[in-house]
């Protein structure tokens, strides 16, 4: 990332973007929590991209160098944490759960921050009891070191729907199975299928934000029929895709 700005102090505030909106490269002294109570939220940072709808938070420790994309009308909330107050006790950026009372909590913190009362920094406290109570979830599609498996994620970001095997995938970049295999793991922690799972679920965030119809994205991100791509979709996010655009504060 290029053209970095330093900005000491994360701020705390709600602010709207629009569809494809970008809040270019930045790092803050402080770490910050972000949360779209609208649309779906994409953070990036050299290590690969973190993306949240509304049951979701991401975690962005200090002094992370990371950019923001708005994927649909996105209601974009933040807090920001001074950099010795790590309730997570988290050095990486990492995506959280967020239950219903946490996400009161953070919208009712962002809503004023000029509001330096007693009562608002009561309501602090107990975000950051919920933050520490909350699940991490693994959706985050890191960015490849190795060319070979950097060829084989962008064959399958063009098109997730394509079906192709490992093995056909490696024959097509001139890689073999069993490399790409090991490279998956070694580099990203987790098998091809599983991934691959993680690439179609950000795509489909992407076209649900954008008012693509159910079926036609669960056809174009590859899944066998709507209703499995419903299924996996709710185990993931804890709602249906139907609804997605209704999750609004």
């Amino acid at each position: 990332m290029s053209n970095i700005r330093h900005t000491p102090m994360a701020p705390t505030r709600a602010q709207r973007l629009a569809a494809g909106e970008r809040i270019d490269a930045h790092r803050h002294d402080d770490h910050q929590i972000v949360y779209a109570g609208s649309g779906v939220l994409e953070v990036t940072t050299d290590a690969g991209t973190w993306f949240a709808p509304g049951t979701r938070a991401i975690w962005v420790p200090a002094g992370t160098t990371h950019a923001h994309r708005a994927h649909g009308r996105l209601d974009l909330h933040l807090v920001g944490l001074p950099a010795d107050d790590n309730p997570l006790d988290l050095d990486t950026p990492t995506v959280l759960a967020v239950d219903p009372l946490l996400r009161e909590l953070i919208l009712a913190h962002t809503r004023d921050p000029a509001d330096d009362s007693p009562e608002r920094h009561r309501l602090l406290a107990v975000l950051r009891d919920q933050l520490r109570a909350s699940p991490q979830q693994p959706l985050r599609l890191p960015t490849p070191a190795d060319p070979r498996l950097a060829a084989v994620c962008a064959l399958v970001h063009a098109d997730p729907a394509d079906p192709r095997t490992l093995a056909a995938l490696g024959a097509a970049t001139g890689a073999s199975e069993r490399t790409l295999s090991r490279l998956f793991r070694g580099e990203f922690g987790m098998t091809f299928p599983q991934w691959r799972t993680q690439s179609r679920l950000y795509h489909a965030l992407r076209m649900l934000a954008d008012d693509v119809p159910v079926t036609t994205v669960a056809h174009r991100c590859g899944w066998s029929s709507a209703s499995a791509f419903i299924d996996v979709f709710r185990r993931s996010f804890g709602y249906t895709p139907g609804t997605h655009n209704r999750r609004s504060p």
